[in-house]
C-alpha cells in the first residue's frame, strides 16, 4: 500500500480544504518556521490512530481543531482524509474489497472523534492494525521528527528492536499476537468464570431439589390447612351467627326497655312542663303578696311608731297632771295659812284694842298692809292656779278626745293583724309551691337519669351490632377477599378489633389488590404498650400482614383508659 493523498479540513492552522498529494519519488515540503510544515506530519500521525495529545503538542486532543484568527472565526470540526493505494490486494482482508482505501478521522468539540475507513465506521484499533501491518503507523520510526534520530542512535536494544520488526514488516503481526494473547487470556478468564458458573448452578440445581420437594409437601399441607380452615370458618361463621342472634335478641329487649324509658322521660317532661306553666304565676302571685306584705310592713312601722309617740305624750300629760295637782294643794295650803294669818291677826287685833287708840290704830294700820300684801300675793298666786288648772282641763278634754284615737288605732291594730295572716298564709302557699316545683324537678332528674343509661346502652348495642355486621358481612361482589375473612377473634373482643381496625378489615391481604395490607416485619424498635395494657393480638389469630398493628393495640379496663392514653407512643392506640 502506498500513500496518495492527505485531505485537510479545520486542522490545525489549515481552517479550509486543502490536499496534500503524495507523488512518486521525492515529495517535499520547504517553508519558514510557522508555516505548518509539522502540521502535516502530526496530520498523518493523528489520522493513523495517536491517542496522545502530548504527541500532537497540546493540551487537549480538541486542539487539534483549528481555534480562530484575526480574520477568521474558530472551527468546531477537525477532519483529516488519508486515501491508500491498494493494487497490490495487502490491506486486511476486512478492508481489501478494494483498490484505494480512503481512512477518515473527524473530531468535534466536547464529541471525540470517530474513524472511518471508505465511509464505513470502524474502530481505532483497526485503523492502528491497518497501518501496523503496512510498517507504520502513528508512532512508527518512519516518521521522524526533530530529535528523534538522536533518540535511536542512544535507544536501548529493545526500542531498537521495533525499529528493525517494523523494517522487516512484522510489527503488524506482533500487534495482531498481542491482541491474540489478551483474547485468550479472556477466553481462560470466561472459563474460569464459566465453571464457577457451572459450580453455583449444581448447588442451585440441588437447591431447588430440594424446594422442589419441599414444595411438594407445601402444597399437600396447603391442602389439608386450606379443609381445616374451611372448617373452622364454618364452626365460627356458626358461632357468630349464634352470637349475632343473641346480641339481635338482647338489642330489641334493650330497645323495648329505651321505649319504655323514653315513655317515662316523656311523662316526666310532661309534668315538669305543668309545673314549669304554673311556677310563673305562683311567682307573680309570690311577688305581689310580697309587695302587699312590704306595703303592711310599712303601715305597720308608721302605727307602731305614732303609738309610741302618743304613749309619750300620755306620759307627759300625765306627769304635767300630777305635778299640776301638787301645785294647787301647795296653793290651797298656802291660801289656808294665809287665812289662818288673818284669823290669827284678828284675833292679836281684838287682843290690842284695849291698848291706846293711836297705838291701835297704826299697829292696826301696819298689820293691814301686811294683809294686804299678803292676800294680794295669794290672790296672784290663785289666779296663776286658776290659769293652769284651765290648761289641765283643756288637756285633759284632749286627753278624753284621745280616747278616739285609741279605737282607731285599736281598729288599726286589729287590720295589721289580718294582713301579716294573710301574708303568713301567702307565704306558706309560696313554700308549698317551691316544694311541688322541686319535687317535680327532682321527678324528672330521676326519670331523665334511666333515660340517659338507656339511650348509651341503646347506642352501645347499635355500635356492636354495626361492629359485628361489618365482621360476619362477606363482599360476595369482590374479586380480592377482605382480610376480615381471614382474621378469628376471641368471643367478647369483636367490638375491640371493630374499634382498633375499622373499616380497614375490608382491605385485601392480597398484594394484587387495588387496597391491601402490606406485609412489614416487625422491628426492635417497635415501642411497648403502656403497663397495664394487654396487646390485642393476643386475641386475634390474623394473617402476617396484620401483626404488627395489632401488637399497637392495647386492651384496657373503661377506667385506666384515660390514665393509661398519656403513656401511648406514636403509631399506638388503646380499645376498652
Amino acid at each position: 500500500m502506498k500513500f496518495e493523498r492527505l485531505r485537510l479540513t479545520g486542522f490545525k492552522s489549515f481552517c479550509d480544504s486543502a490536499e496534500f498529494r503524495i507523488e512518486p519519488g521525492l515529495t517535499g515540503v520547504v517553508g519558514p518556521n510557522g508555516c505548518g510544515k509539522s502540521n502535516l506530519v502530526e496530520a498523518l500521525r493523528w489520522v493513523m490512530g495517536e491517542s496522545s495529545y502530548k504527541n500532537m503538542r497540546g493540551s487537549g486532543m480538541e486542539d487539534v481543531i483549528f481555534a480562530g484568527s484575526n480574520r477568521r472565526p474558530s472551527r468546531n470540526i477537525a477532519e483529516v482524509g488519508l486515501l491508500l493505494d491498494n493494487s497490490d490486494r495487502r490491506a486486511p482482508a476486512a478492508f481489501n474489497d478494494s483498490e484505494a482505501i480512503e481512512v477518515t478521522r473527524r473530531i468535534e468539540r466536547d464529541s471525540g472523534s470517530t474513524y472511518r475507513v471508505n465511509g464505513r465506521e470502524v474502530r481505532a484499533r483497526d485503523v492502528q492494525l491497518l497501518f501496523a501491518d503496512a510498517s507504520t503507523g502513528a508512532r512508527s520510526p518512519s516518521l521522524v521528527r526533530q530529535g528523534q534520530i538522536g533518540e535511536i542512535i542512544a535507544a536501548r536494544p529493545q526500542a531498537r528492536r521495533l525499529i528493525l520488526e517494523e523494517a522487516a514488516g512484522v510489527s503488524g503481526l506482533h500487534s495482531r499476537r498481542h491482541e491474540a494473547e489478551l483474547r485468550l487470556k479472556g477466553a481462560d478468564d470466561n472459563l474460569i468464570r464459566v465453571e464457577d458458573v457451572l459450580k453455583q448452578i449444581d448447588a442451585q440445581v440441588d437447591s431447588l431439589k430440594r424446594q422442589a420437594r419441599q414444595a411438594n409437601r407445601y402444597r399437600d399441607l396447603a391442602g389439608a390447612i386450606r379443609r381445616h380452615e374451611a372448617l373452622a370458618r364454618l364452626i365460627a361463621w356458626r358461632d357468630h351467627e349464634a352470637a349475632f342472634a343473641e346480641a339481635r335478641r338482647r338489642l330489641d329487649a334493650e330497645l323495648i326497655e329505651v321505649a319504655e324509658r323514653t315513655r317515662a322521660q316523656g311523662e316526666a317532661a310532661r309534668l315538669q312542663a305543668l309545673a314549669a306553666a304554673a311556677l310563673p304565676q305562683l311567682r307573680e302571685e309570690e311577688a305581689r303578696r310580697g309587695a302587699a306584705l312590704h306595703r303592711i310592713a310599712l303601715a305597720r312601722e308608721a302605727l307602731e311608731a305614732e303609738a309610741k309617740r302618743a304613749r309619750e305624750r300620755a306620759a307627759e300629760l300625765e306627769r304635767r297632771m300630777a305635778q299640776f295637782a301638787g301645785d294647787l294643794e301647795r296653793e290651797e295650803a298656802l291660801i289656808a295659812d294665809a287665812g289662818g294669818v288673818m284669823d290669827r291677826l284678828a284675833a292679836e287685833d281684838s287682843a290690842l284694842a284695849a291698848q291706846g287708840a293711836e297705838a291701835d290704830a297704826a299697829a292696826a294700820r301696819a298689820h293691814e298692809a301686811e294683809a294686804g300684801a299678803e292676800r294680794r300675793s295669794a290672790g296672784r298666786r290663785l289666779a296663776r292656779l286658776k290659769v293652769e288648772c284651765e290648761g289641765i282641763e283643756r288637756e285633759r278634754a284632749e286627753l278624753r278626745g284621745l280616747g278616739f284615737e285609741e279605737t282607731e288605732r285599736a281598729t288599726r291594730a286589729e287590720a295589721v293583724a289580718e294582713l301579716a295572716e294573710a301574708l303568713a298564709a301567702a307565704e306558706r302557699e309560696t313554700i308549698a309551691a317551691e316544694e311541688r316545683h322541686a319535687g317535680a324537678r327532682e321527678a324528672e332528674g330521676r326519670a331523665r337519669g334511666p333515660l340517659a343509661d338507656a339511650e348509651r346502652a341503646a347506642q352501645r348495642l347499635e355500635t356492636e351490632a354495626r361492629t359485628l355486621a361489618g365482621l360476619l358481612g362477606s363482599d360476595a361482589s369482590g374479586p380480592w377477599p377482605r382480610a376480615v375473612d381471614a382474621v378469628s377473634v376471641a368471643r367478647g373482643y369483636e367490638a375491640a378489633l371493630g374499634a382498633a381496625l375499622g373499616e380497614d378489615l375490608d382491605a385485601s391481604v392480597d398484594v394484587q389488590a387495588p387496597a391491601h395490607w402490606s406485609l412489614i416485619a416487625p422491628s426492635g424498635d417497635d415501642p411497648p404498650l403502656p403497663p397495664g395494657a394487654d396487646p390485642l393480638a393476643a386475641r386475634v389469630a390474623a394473617p402476617p400482614a396484620l401483626a404488627r398493628r395489632l401488637a399497637q393495640v392495647g386492651i384496657v379496663a373503661r377506667a385506666d383508659g384515660k390514665r393509661l392514653s398519656r403513656l401511648l407512643q406514636p403509631g399506638q392506640r388503646l380499645v376498652d
